[in-house]
This record gives structure tokens, sequence and C-alpha cells, in this order.
């Protein structure tokens, strides 16, 4: 009966080897606890894998369990001891990146404030707008602290792929939302660079003419001669044909009229170029042209041309166009305006009788 018992046979074999699996019995005790239910059933056996902080839970026998009974809070205490000492390691190199981070940011901020200083200085001298200064300087400094921030992140361990990846994908969908926001944008830049008009200079634009009052990185803002308020998108401005009607301090006068074709011809003229003499603002030191422009369907076109300072074109043409109707009166010089004239005839209709 004994032969056939497993359990004696296993007590035997265990006997017999003592001497040479004694230090594997310790070893046993070590790294095997057995978990019991109340009623006194095996549940399990906890068993610690070597040089690991992994447990791992198999079913055991009763003398297995009578061994050990305390090894399990032995290999949970190891195994958080274990933990604890890798994780002193990992917590000095995660401090060490993150305060090399702070210091990669702060150079990068310092640096990015003496760019925007020194970039706004040298667009100063360049007498650039004050605000396109403004949005260069800030330009600078974001893309500066940008490149500062990318390499704190990597410098923290997050990817530098993942990165490029997403502030490619926000770029384009931000794009493709703004886009007639970024034609303004860069109508803007454009005009600001090219400088083709200033605050301040009579433009005509398409159907729209003004004085200039605002000119921003999206919007110009025009001023009528009647006071109105009109604000034109500078993706539009920048592609159009614009006339800068005060570019130059000096504009030529032009005066236009027409005459009968039975008027005196050089009497006219005489007197277009008197008008043009008595002016004061007119420069009488430049050449006065006058001569005959056409010869027209309603009848004679003449023009005078002189020079005169840019603010006081208007004054002057209005006075020199209201003094030359008058002057032609007096003198008998017809200005000829179209007209229609309609003849009617009279046709008597003869009725014959009927008989």
């Amino acid at each position: 009966m004994t032969g056939d018992d497993p359990s004696e046979g296993t007590h035997e074999e265990a006997g017999e080897d003592g001497q040479e699996e004694g230090p594997s019995e310790g070893t046993a005790e070590e790294t095997l606890d057995a978990v019991i239910s109340d009623n006194g059933e095996t549940v399990a056996v906890f068993q610690a894998e070597p040089e690991t902080a992994y447990v791992t839970a198999t079913p055991a026998d009763t003398d297995t369990i009578s061994r050990t009974h305390s090894s399990v809070a032995e290999v949970v205490s190891k195994t958080a001891h274990n933990a604890a000492e890798s994780a002193v390691p990992a917590m000095k190199s995660i401090a060490f990146n993150l305060v090399n981070a702070i210091i990669i940011m702060f150079i990068g901020v310092q640096v990015a404030r003496l760019l925007r200083k020194m970039l706004r200085d040298a667009l100063g001298r360049m007498h650039m707008d004050e605000s396109l200064q403004s949005f260069l300087s800030s330009v600078i400094y974001v893309l500066t602290c940008g490149v500062s921030a990318f390499v704190a992140l990597e410098r923290l361990g997050v990817s530098s792929a993942s990165i490029v990846a997403i502030l490619g994908s926000a770029g384009l969908a931000i794009s493709l939302s703004l886009q007639d926001f970024l034609g303004n944008f860069a109508g803007g830049i454009i005009i600001m660079t090219l400088k083709p008009f200033h605050a301040g200079d009579y433009i005509v634009c398409d159907s729209m003419e003004g004085t200039v009052a605002a000119t921003g990185l999206f919007y110009t803002t025009l001023r009528t001669v009647d006071n109105r308020q009109v604000i034109l998108p500078n993706g539009k401005l920048a592609n159009a044909e614009i006339i800068n009607v005060t570019a130059e301090a000096r504009r030529r006068l032009e005066i236009a009229v027409t005459i009968s074709y039975e008027s005196d011809l050089r009497r006219a003229k005489d007197i277009l170029k008197r008008l043009f003499d008595e002016c004061p603002d007119i420069y009488h030191d430049e050449e006065l042209l006058l001569f005959v422009s056409d010869l027209g369907e309603d009848g004679v076109v003449l023009k005078a041309r002189g020079w005169i300072d840019q603010d006081k074109y208007w004054t002057a043409r209005w006075a020199i166009t209201e003094q030359l109707k008058l002057a032609y009166d007096e003198a008998g010089i017809e200005i000829p305006y179209r007209q229609m004239d309609v003849y009617l005839s009279n046709k008597e209709t003869k009725k014959g009788s009927g008989n």
C-alpha cells in the first residue's frame, strides 16, 4: 500500500535527495505561498518568476502549501522594492529632461525678444509702415518661440514626426477654411510692402474712389468726398487697377471746351489763354499748351493745359470753368449742346364725295 501511494513515493524521493535539493526547497519556501479558502481547501499557489517582477498562480497540493505561508507578502514586498529602485532612475531622468526643457524655453523666449527688437529697429530705419513693423516682428517672435517649444517637447520624449504631422494637418485645415481671409492678409502684406498709396492719398479703384484713411493688414478704409466710409478688402485691392490721383506734388490742369463752327476761333483761344494767365495758382514758368483738339460733330474742341499744385487743382478748375462760360457769353461765342430739331409738315387731304 505504501508503494502504491503516490504521496508516499513523493516523500521518499524527497527524503533520499534531501541534501541535494535542500537549497531548492529553501528557494521554494521564499518564492511560494498558498491561498486557502475559509473551509480549508486549497485555492492557488503563488510563485514569483526568477529575476522578474511577475507572480504566477498555479494549483498545488497540501504539502507544498504547508511549506510556506508568508512568501506572497515577501514577493510583493520584493517586487515593490525592485519597482521603487527602478523608478528612482526614471524619475531622475524625467526631472532632468524637464529642467532642460524649461531652460530651452527660457533661452528661446529671450532670443525671440531680442530678434523682435532688432527687426523692429531695422524696419523703423527703413521707414516701413508701423502696422507692418509690428506684424513682422510679432511673426519672428512667434516662430522663434515655436522652434524653442518644438525642441523642448522633443527633449521630453515627444516624437518630432508627430508634432510635424499635427501642425501640417492643422495648417491645411485652417488655410482651407480661411482662404479669403488669408487672401486679404496676403494683399495687406503686398500693399504695405510695395506702398502703391499712403494714408491721405486720393485713389480710384474700379467704381470706388476716395481719400485713404487707413491701411490695415486685412482691409483698407477710404473716405469719399461726401464723407462716407468705404472699406475695401486688401485681397481685391492688391489685384485691381489703382489710380493714385495725389501721388505727385504737381498735376496738370486740362480744360476742354467746345465752340460752334460759326464762332470766332482765334478770339475763343485768346479768352481761354487769358484765363489761364490770370489764374494765380497756375505755374507760369511752365509751358502753357493751347490747341484745337478735335473737329467734332457738335463743334470745335479747344483744350488748354497748365501745371498746378495738387491741393489747388479742383479750386482752379472750377474757377476757370465758370469764368470761361461767362467770358464766352459776353464775347458772343456759342457753346453748342445737343439738341433735336423736329419739322412738322401739314398736308391737305382731299376728300372725294360719294356721288
